[in-house]
């Protein structure tokens, strides 16, 4: 018999949920503990909930997850708390693992086997998406007296547009009725996009714009 992890998902998007949920599931080792879709309704879940792991969105309807995030880890310190958003900025990063998280995925990551860094933070290790270790890493090379100069901005002012729409949430349908083009005309940005920041996935390519300042204030 295969011994079974069982992981509490917090999400509020409902899609988002349903999607998380299948991908876990579909692992024989993964038996889902529960799932909510705000921090009221998960807190309720979790009374008395046996739990070996957490998937927790940090953006809630009714607050932030920092706060929920420090609570499990204090009432279940064996179960690793992983965040799954789509804001990789180092503001919430360094706050959801001081708060004590042990991992931070980025929506959209394709590359992240969401069952494995469940189980690679429960055996100890602590699951990154690969562009926000590049900027950790970063920002503690830095020398503590020296500023880098901002990077140009390489994007085209339409390609920095579709971009701007996806960090709202839009499909690429949306986008493309928001911008009066065809679907097709926006996988074309969308693809430029990805070359010019090195990425590969809509996640990635807005965290990288965000840290460069390219985005504005699009929170």
């Amino acid at each position: 018999m295969v011994a079974t992890t069982r992981v509490f998902v917090l999400e509020d998007d409902a899609r988002t949920r349903d999607s998380l949920l299948r991908k876990l599931a579909a692992s024989a080792s993964i038996e889902i503990a529960g799932a909510a879709g705000s921090l009221a309704d998960a807190r309720a879940a979790l009374s008395g909930l046996g739990v070996d792991a957490f998937l927790f969105d940090l953006q809630l309807p009714d607050g932030n997850a920092i706060d929920l995030i420090r609570e499990q880890r204090a009432e279940r310190p064996k179960a690793p708390a992983l965040v799954i958003s789509v804001f990789g900025d180092e503001e919430r990063v360094i706050a959801a693992i001081e708060a004590g998280a042990q991992g931070y995925l980025l929506k959209d990551d394709s590359g992240e086997d969401l069952a494995d860094a469940v189980h690679r933070a429960i055996a100890g290790e602590s699951p990154i998406s690969p562009a926000i270790a590049r900027h950790l890493i970063r920002r503690f090379q830095a020398t503590p007296n020296t500023t880098e100069p901002a990077s140009e901005n390489p994007l085209s002012e339409r390609e920095l547009e579709v971009l701007q729409l996806a960090a709202k949430g839009l499909t690429y349908q949306e986008t493309a009725e928001t911008l009066g083009v065809s679907i097709n005309t926006i996988g074309t940005y969308t693809r430029r996009v990805y070359q010019k920041l090195a990425v590969t996935s809509r996640a990635q390519a807005i965290f990288e714009a965000r840290q460069m300042g390219w985005m504005g204030d699009d929170q």
